[in-house]
């Protein structure tokens, strides 16, 4: 199952519902039983050893409140509808309510700090670890020269290849860390946009 994230404010609509639907023991042991697993109305009147009808009120509030779901809808013998409750997969997370852009951009001013920090230990730290694959070598010519009176000694010439000097070249770990620090901008604009969206739509009348 996918994980469903939820962003709620504390006073708006959703937060009410779910503080009235919580707010009372009876719901939070019914949460608790469904945790183990779904169950059926009458599963849960048995377990609770309450009436169908106060089970009712305390299940249509999770319902509105959007904790638990109907995971399915089963047939008894006589052809009744049975219903099957389930708690819902979400995580929900409860943030301040954004009054301005400017505190939009201070709230996300350290999250580019730890972006751009983690950028620079990337830089330090992965030419380091490729260290221990590179390896130099240093070529050679040899050349053997053979003397005209047919003797069999040989003179060995080692001769060091002078190599081109070779273009400067940028880090193999460059790539990577651009990469990264561009990939956190991109995701931290994004949030910030998303905010500032929903920041002018909360304040326009």
């Amino acid at each position: 199952m996918t994980e469903e994230i939820i962003v709620i404010e504390p006073g708006d609509e959703r937060a009410q519902k779910i503080g009235k639907a919580i707010g009372s023991p009876m719901a939070n042991e019914i949460l608790q039983i469904l945790a183990g697993g779904p169950k059926t109305a009458s599963d849960l009147t048995d377990l609770l050893n309450i009436p169908m009808g106060t089970l009712k009120y305390h299940i249509d509030n999770l319902l509105e409140a959007g904790l638990i779901e109907i995971a399915e809808t089963r047939y008894s013998v006589k052809g009744r509808e049975v219903k099957v409750y389930a708690l819902r997969d979400q995580l929900l997370i409860v943030a301040p309510k954004v009054t301005s852009v400017r505190s939009i951009l201070l709230k996300y001013a350290s999250l580019f700090a730890i972006v751009v920090l983690a950028s620079m230990a990337m830089f330090a730290i992965l030419p380091l670890l490729d260290m221990g694959t590179t390896q130099m070598t240093e070529p050679a010519s040899f050349q053997i020269d053979r003397s005209a009176g047919g003797g069999e000694g040989a003179s060995i010439l080692a001769e060091k290849a002078t190599a081109p000097a070779a273009a400067p070249v940028l880090p193999s770990s460059v790539p990577m860390v651009l990469a990264f620090f561009l990939g956190g901008c991109l995701v931290l604009l994004v949030l910030i946009l998303y905010e500032a969206y929903r920041w002018q739509k909360g304040y326009s009348p």
